[in-house]
């Protein structure tokens, strides 16, 4: 075939491709029609459903009263202002959420027009706002969440005149600056920002749709055609979300708002949850929580982030017909509390979504290890579900640059005896850093002490930092409940100083945990400091052995090898002023240098004091452990 036909027919091709495309219809047409209002999320009497539920099971009451009684004294509270914190005004938009959710449930399940008076006050207030702070995108997507919901579920009771600044208000401050190529490049992002700001998009866009079809249609379509940028990233292949577990439940959340509001308006949500992982990602965050309620509390992450009662568990739990999804929350259902039951904005979301199941009736799952793979690999092996005793790990692999990531590449947490003994420290508060000047998202991050590979339960090299952009994979892990393990290839963190870094982290015998270091160090002499990050208090017996005492448990620490080193601590005091404090913690660990091209073994046995005598066996070199491959890596 000569070059010029050649071309022509890559011409041709390239021509009926792009009409093909032009062909392709829109996922929501001039054509399609919309529930009239309520449209979002509970159509108008679907509250039949949730009073049976209610009805049925005390435990369902209880949260129902829950929202009521707050509501009550929302009423007393002072209107939201626009008051900034920082560059944010996400604080409002989040509290404008939570009192349109709130209130707006309250009066469609109760009648009482004290809850709507109050919602149509909030609106209005909001509406009267400058701006909602288009500057930080966030703030303007949450914003217009709250008030598409509260406009949607109010609508047949606002006045007309209600209605008209309300919706001028979602039009003008929260749509249209979507239009705006200054304020939108969370259309093509990755992270957590695509999944809540299309979802605020089209809350709005559905609150307005009779009012303004053509720019509704373009915003809902840009939002289903867009949101999977960001989901294919977050969940494939497995459902490990990439910035953790307390972004899983912001993300997730609001990617479920948007399905759930699709599906209820157009009884389709056009193919989103098939995207690759989704699905599968409900066990991911299930299994991030340790028995001691913690988290896996991984890169920008917090210890505590109520993940057990997560309304976008019960979405799940209930699509997939799985309500052993729901153990976590079994016991916070029975027992609420209720303080800390109304601060979750989306507490109502609970109700929407819980398909009517009973609390009594949710099974445990299957003590099985969980491993997912994709740009944040994680093994997260637990004993059992049922003893509150039960060894948990967490371990993770990954990179520094994913979003929110720190230099914790390697790094595990530790539940025994229901207590945390191997911890992280989590995030530091944004405004913190960002009101001293620092550079949180650029090269300044890593200055952060909390951000560094040096308080994070892994290994640091020369006092070096971790290479922020290397990748490290899973590489194995076993199922086999007298050994259940997973395996990390480490060695790009640490080229130069190191040819190869593996780590292993298993649960022996269902009674203790090792972890073991195997290295290759380079053409250099390398000093490797091996630390653990503990809120317990910490003796040192002799040089090899510690004694970790915590809530009246104990827990030892036993380096197997080398046996030539000496056990050590460090205080936790960051060295910047600009860095949060940290009480009541100590790094425990030790340091041994590597001669040039030396192979060396570091092998510790983290041993609960429940689990009886130091075991007699020796921990065997990595190649030797029962282990199944895992599968590719997401970099």
């Amino acid at each position: 075939m000569n070059p010029s036909t050649l071309f022509s027919l890559l011409l041709i091709s390239l021509i009926f491709s792009q009409l093909i495309a032009i062909a392709q219809p829109e996922p929501i047409a001039a054509t399609t029609t919309v529930p009239v209002h309520p449209r979002l999320l509970l159509l108008q009497g679907q509250e039949a459903a949730i009073k049976q539920t209610i009805g049925k099971d005390a435990a369902w009451e209880q949260i129902h009263q829950a929202i009521l009684t707050e509501c009550d004294e929302m009423l007393t509270l002072p209107l939201l202002q626009r008051t900034m914190i920082g560059r944010r005004l996400l604080d409002v938009s989040r509290e404008s959420i939570r009192r349109e959710f709130f209130l707006a449930y309250a009066w469609r399940m109760t009648r009482q027009g004290k809850y709507r008076q109050r919602a149509e006050q909030e609106l209005l207030a909001i509406a009267a706002f400058s701006d909602w702070n288009p500057s930080h995108f966030l703030d303007v997507a949450e914003m217009t969440t709250g008030v598409a919901l509260g406009y949607d579920w109010l609508y047949q009771d606002l006045s007309k005149a209600s209605r008209a600044t309300i919706r001028e208000a979602i039009l003008h401050k929260g749509l249209e600056p979507s239009l705006d190529p200054k304020s939108n490049d969370w259309l093509t992002s990755t992270n957590n920002w695509n999944q809540v700001c299309n979802t605020g998009m089209a809350f709005g866009a559905l609150a307005i749709y009779e009012d303004q079809p053509e720019l509704a249609r373009k915003l809902l379509n840009r939002a289903v055609t867009t949101v999977v940028t960001s989901m294919r990233h977050a969940y494939s292949p497995d459902g490990a979300y990439p910035e953790g577990s307390m972004y899983w439940g912001y993300g997730t959340s609001f990617n479920i708002l948007l399905i759930s509001a699709l599906d209820r308006a157009f009884g389709q949500n056009f193919g989103l949850v098939q995207q690759p992982g989704f699905l599968k990602t409900a066990s991911y965050q299930q299994n991030m929580v340790g028995p001691t309620g913690k988290a896996f509390n991984f890169s920008d992450s917090v210890e505590n982030s109520e993940m057990s009662l997560s309304p976008p568990m019960f979405w799940f739990a209930d699509q997939l017909r799985m309500p052993s999804l729901l153990w976590g929350a079994r016991a916070q259902l029975q027992a609420p509390d209720r303080d800390l039951l109304v601060k979750n904005r989306l507490l109502p979301a609970l109700l929407l979504w819980s398909g009517g199941i009973a609390i009594k009736d949710i099974p445990a799952p299957a003590p099985t290890p969980w491993v997912g793979t994709g740009a944040t690999p994680v093994a997260l092996m637990r004993t059992s579900w049922t003893d509150p005793a039960a060894i948990y790990v967490g371990f993770k692999g990954g990179s520094p640059s994913t979003s929110h990531g720190h230099m914790d590449v390697g790094s595990f947490v530790l539940d025994a005896d229901g207590v945390r003994w191997a911890m992280d420290f989590g995030m530091q508060q944004y405004e913190s850093l960002e009101s001293k000047g620092v550079d949180l998202w650029g090269k300044q991050r890593w200055d952060v002490y909390r951000y560094t590979n040096h308080v994070h339960n892994t290994l640091t090299i020369n006092d070096a930092l971790q290479e922020a952009t290397a990748f490290a994979p899973l590489t194995g892990t076993s199922a086999e409940s007298d050994f259940l393990s997973a395996t990390a290839d480490l060695s790009k963190l640490y080229t130069g100083p190191l040819t190869a870094a593996r780590r292993g982290i298993a649960i022996v015998d269902r009674r203790y945990v090792v972890v073991r270091d195997e290295l290759t160090a380079g053409s250099t002499q390398s000093t490797v400091r091996w630390t653990m990050l503990t809120p317990a208090t910490v003796k040192l017996l002799n040089a090899t052995t510690a004694e970790l005492t915590q809530g009246g448990k104990k827990l030892r620490l036993q380096v197997a090898e080398p046996a030539a080193i000496t056990l050590k601590t460090w205080p936790t005091t960051p060295p910047h002023e600009y860095d949060a404090p940290n009480p009541g913690t100590t790094l425990l660990g030790f340091e041994v240098t590597l001669p040039a091209n030396a192979k060396h073994a570091l092998t510790v046995v983290l041993l609960p004091a429940s689990a009886g005598p130091k075991p007699a066996h020796k921990v065997q070199p990595l190649a030797q452990w029962p282990q199944q491959a895992v599968g590719a890596a997401g970099q």
